[in-house]
């Protein structure tokens, strides 16, 4: 079967690197990237020699990819368990509305927390709208550095609740090519 052909998949070749030998090597890069980026100082390099494509079509490919909305963005995944960081806490917060960018901007800025984002609240039972990781080597390490966090920022009148992780799950990059 030639790709080029199926519809879904021809809607999704960048123009500029499209060409008739082109569609395979397109393939090739889009499973290669869900391996992840080669660890080498010129990624896409490394990606065009592996896909039989040139560096520069690569880097439109991806663009393109981007643009359509195939890619939504490049990301890394840290397996933080490997590194020794065994105590994994979400903690949630129930900050005023119209604090919480402000509120959001400094947890961000401070170095225990790993990811800060904000979430609509679901309900009563769900009243938190800003969400912060803090990961650690244990428990009491993380509890440490959330109280250090509360009592560095004035967080004290926030409410919040700790929820540390029981099960780490597999992760994985997104995937771009069918496999059925």
């Amino acid at each position: 079967m030639n790709l080029s052909d199926v519809p879904e998949y021809q809607a999704a070749i960048p123009d500029i690197a499209a060409g008739p030998d082109n569609t395979e090597g397109l393939l090739r890069l889009r499973r290669q990237l869900e391996l992840g980026l080669p660890l080498t100082p010129r990624p896409y390099a490394k990606l065009a020699e592996m896909s039989g494509l040139s560096e520069q079509q690569v880097m439109i490919a991806i663009r393109q990819w981007q643009t359509q909305g195939l890619i939504k963005r490049f990301g890394l995944v840290v397996r933080h368990r490997t590194l020794g960081y065994a105590a994994n806490a979400m903690v949630v917060w129930d900050v005023p509305d119209d604090q919480v960018q402000d509120v959001g901007q400094t947890m961000a800025g401070t170095a225990c927390v790993t990811l800060c984002y904000q979430r609509p609240r679901r309900g009563l039972d769900w009243p938190y709208n800003l969400f912060c990781m803090i990961h650690g080597t244990d428990r009491q390490r993380v509890l440490s550095q959330l109280q250090s966090l509360i009592t560095d920022n004035g967080l004290q009148h926030i409410p919040h609740a700790v929820l540390f992780s029981t099960k780490a799950y597999r992760q994985r990059g997104g995937r771009y090519v069918s496999h059925s």
